[in-house]
């Protein structure tokens, strides 16, 4: 396992680290005995960046990644979580106001809630689980965060970026308050590169590379056809005009994997290939996922050429009705 250093905090973290949202039970064929081996092996394997939130499963990530913690004291591992809208909404929309997403009480209510079911005393990173820059001179806000550092309640506070909105955060990072944040970025997501990451450079604030594999389209084992059982977050997001178009630009990338490699491998070099990424989070559900993404981290980055071609695989999106 390859590290970097995880913005101003100066956090030495695992450059695949582990998202935790199909732990949470959005996603089917996910159980808790087999998070938990997956969690252990991945700890094992030197993962020590772990990204959760209150909203997978009201809390039930994070009481698995506290099990994983209350098992493993000796072990350094930096724990990501957050604090959800209190409108529940997702995404945040422009006409929403700090008092329907993020008043203090309610931030304090869920940093409190999160730091019970992890069980510990102080969390790495407290994050923001959607945003509008619209909120970002709302000074209460800012004072709630202030408020549980100087507590000691939390070491840092970022922002979760909406989807395919990665400029939607550039006020929030003026402020100096925001020492993290987490966007999607791909194959296909590009976008971060033209403003969002320049800015993180200039502002030493750490980058999370969420969403590596487009949400599963990226490792190639979609279909035109694939369906999803009710309940399923997959089931609503991959309707006919999202599906059909992600898997045709998936299936044009498997000419471009090197031999001996794979899809989702060739996915999370190119991420790690951005020296502004401090860490990518692949959901791993099964202990395979994990022995697979982590072996990407071994300092092999992309040729120069590979990277070339991969760039012409851009896909710029807009947010629409199901993309949440």
């Amino acid at each position: 396992m390859q590290y970097r250093r995880f913005g101003r905090t100066g956090w030495n973290v695992s450059e695949i680290g582990y998202g935790m949202w199909a732990m949470g039970g959005q996603w089917a064929g996910s159980t808790d005995a087999e998070s938990l081996a997956s969690l252990r092996a991945a700890a094992e394997s030197g993962c020590n960046f772990f990204d959760t939130a209150w909203a997978y499963g009201e809390g039930r990530s994070e009481r698995l990644l506290g099990q994983l913690l209350k098992e493993s004291p000796r072990r350094r591992l930096h724990v990501a979580t957050k604090v959800p809208p209190k409108n529940f909404i997702w995404p945040a929309r422009p006409e929403h106001r700090i008092d329907a997403t993020f008043p203090p009480a309610h931030i304090r209510e869920y940093a409190e809630k999160s730091l019970k079911n992890l069980g510990v005393d102080t969390m790495d990173l407290l994050q923001f689980h959607v945003w509008d820059d619209g909120w970002a001179a709302d000074d209460r806000w800012q004072r709630a965060v202030d408020d549980l550092k100087r507590e000691k309640l939390i070491r840092a506070f970022g922002i979760s970026v909406n989807r395919w909105e990665p400029t939607n955060v550039a006020k929030a990072l003026r402020t100096g308050m925001v020492d993290a944040v987490q966007v999607i970025y791909n194959i296909f997501d590009q976008a971060p590169e033209d403003e969002l990451f320049p800015l993180c450079r200039e502002l030493d604030v750490a980058v999370i590379a969420r969403v590596p594999f487009d949400e599963g389209t990226l490792t190639g084992a979609l279909t035109k056809d694939s369906k999803w059982p009710a309940g399923d977050w997959r089931a609503t997001y991959f309707v006919p005009e999202n599906l059909i178009p992600s898997v045709e630009r998936a299936e044009k990338l498997k000419a471009l994997v090197p031999p001996g490699s794979s899809l989702p491998d060739l996915a999370l070099r190119f991420i790690l290939s951005e020296k502004t990424v401090s860490t990518t989070i692949p959901g791993m559900r099964e202990r395979s996922h994990v022995v697979q993404n982590i072996s990407a981290s071994d300092g092999r980055g992309l040729p120069a050429s590979l990277l070339g071609e991969l760039r012409k695989h851009r896909w710029d999106r807009k947010p629409t009705s199901w993309s949440q």
